[in-house]
C-alpha cells in the first residue's frame, strides 16, 4: 500500500478538484497509458488494485509506471461520536486525480494486451477513464 513515509501535517483540509489537469497529462514513460475523464480522489487501495490486474494480465513481460501517489490524509471520526472534539485521525491516504491526468503508462507489450491491460485497470477504479497511446495524443 502506498503512503508518504513523512508529512508536514497529519490532517489536511478537503480542497476542490475543479479544472482540468496541467501536468502529468501526456504519456511519458511508456507507450500506452490510462487518463482519467473526471475528477476523484483514488485510494492508495484502488491504485494497488489496479497495478496487480495490470501485472498478473503482462504476466513477465512489459514495465509499468504509476503517475499517481496518494499524498493526501482522508480522517474520520468513529461511529456513534457526538460532535465536537476535533478533527478525527487519519484513516486512509488519497491521490487527488483531475480531468486529464495520466495514471498508469505501459511499456513493452503489444497494443492488444497493453489495451486489455489497461481496461483491467481501469475497471477498478471509481472513475470513467479512456486509454491512450503515445502516437495518439502527438
Amino acid at each position: 500500500m502506498l503512503l508518504p513515509k513523512r508529512v508536514k501535517y497529519r490532517r489536511v483540509q478537503r480542497g476542490r478538484m475543479k479544472g482540468k489537469a496541467l501536468r502529468g497529462n501526456k504519456v511519458t514513460y511508456g507507450d500506452y497509458g490510462l487518463q482519467a475523464t473526471e475528477p476523484a480522489w483514488i485510494t492508495s487501495n484502488q491504485i494497488e488494485a489496479a497495478r496487480v490486474a495490470m501485472t498478473r494480465y503482462c504476466k513477465r513481460f512489459g514495465k509499468v509506471w504509476i503517475k499517481i501517489f496518494p499524498d493526501k490524509p482522508v480522517t474520520a471520526k468513529p461511529a456513534e461520536t457526538r460532535m465536537g472534539s476535533g478533527k478525527g485521525a487519519p484513516e486512509y491516504w488519497v491521490a487527488v486525480v483531475k480531468p486529464g491526468r495520466v495514471m498508469f503508462e505501459l511499456g513493452g507489450v503489444n497494443e492488444a494486451t497493453a489495451k486489455e491491460a489497461l481496461r483491467l485497470a481501469a475497471n477498478k477504479l471509481p472513475i470513467k477513464c479512456k486509454i491512450i497511446s503515445k502516437e495518439t495524443e502527438a
